[in-house]
């Protein structure tokens, strides 16, 4: 299951943006499926884990078509709340010399306490907890789960009850400084700050132009960057974060689980836009 943000994601990909007053033609246009939680939940139905999505679209047309769209790509849609009066997230990434976002995310599209299935979540065998939720309700959630709970990112709030619930976390470099206190430069840094997270099953930190390291309780890894093409970073975390947790909820120890998890984000930013495109890994 994943708890998280669902969007219109809009790619739009073009030579340069242009100036005030320029104009650009678009040479690649995608409309799909998005924002953090939808994108995850597509990468674990990808991998051919059964995945049910819980977050919040608005009452409109564009929150019909995200939902039949989830449907068709194998998601559970039943925790999925329809907000009357309110219209769905839209994500605009415009792909040129690097990504830049343009977010137009309503309150009301953010989760509720009582939007929570908590029945759903308490069945779930792993639940991923995407932390652009407001920290009440992501820690509802957590509580709420009897499986694995995978953290991904840093809440503003409610840290360490957080990190209480936690059996798996993951953050980029930026979030895993804000979720450690620490300053991050180098691989060693970020292994000495997850260490810091004891008691967890994995503890997964990027390391900007290094990669990734990885801290359990038993041992330690650390993947460089690959010399993939990188088109487009916008979804290399949430495959990464399905494929970790698709790894470990089949029962993969923490190495092979890393490593799928390295693999399916390579995989990822190599195209415009964050839907995943992890079948047949």
């Amino acid at each position: 299951m994943v708890v998280g943000q669902i969007a219109r994601d809009l790619v739009l990909v073009v030579d340069e943006v242009p100036g005030p007053g320029g104009t650009a033609a678009v040479r690649e246009r995608r409309e799909v499926l998005g924002g953090k939680g939808a994108n995850i939940a597509v990468g674990l139905a990808q991998l051919g884990a059964p995945v049910a999505l819980v977050g919040v679209v608005g009452d409109d047309e564009t929150g019909a078509r995200l939902l039949a769209r989830a449907g068709a790509d194998g998601i559970a849609t039943g925790g999925v709340v329809v907000r009357p009066d309110c219209r769905t997230g839209l994500i605009v990434d415009v792909v040129a010399d690097g990504w830049r976002y343009l977010e137009d995310l309503p309150e009301g599209v953010l989760l509720r306490e009582d939007d929570l299935p908590m029945d759903l979540i308490a069945r779930a065998g792993s639940v991923v907890v995407q932390l652009q939720q407001r920290p009440e309700v992501a820690l509802k959630a957590a509580r709420a789960a009897s499986g694995r709970v995978v953290l991904d990112g840093a809440p503003e709030r409610l840290r360490d009850e957080l990190l209480a619930c936690a059996h798996v976390v993951r953050a980029d470099h930026q979030e895993a400084e804000l979720l450690t206190g620490r300053e991050i430069t180098s691989a060693d840094d970020a292994l000495e700050a997850a260490r810091d997270l004891k008691g967890l099953e994995l503890v997964a930190f990027a390391v900007n132009d290094v990669g990734n390291v990885f801290v359990w309780d038993s041992g330690e890894l650390v993947l460089p960057l690959g010399d993939a093409e990188v088109v487009d970073t916008t979804g290399g975390g949430d495959a990464f974060v399905a494929a970790l947790t698709f790894a470990l909820t089949r029962g993969d120890g923490p190495e092979a689980a890393a490593r799928l998890a390295v693999e399916a984000s390579g995989a990822t930013v190599g195209h415009p836009g964050g839907r995943p495109n992890l079948t047949g890994r």
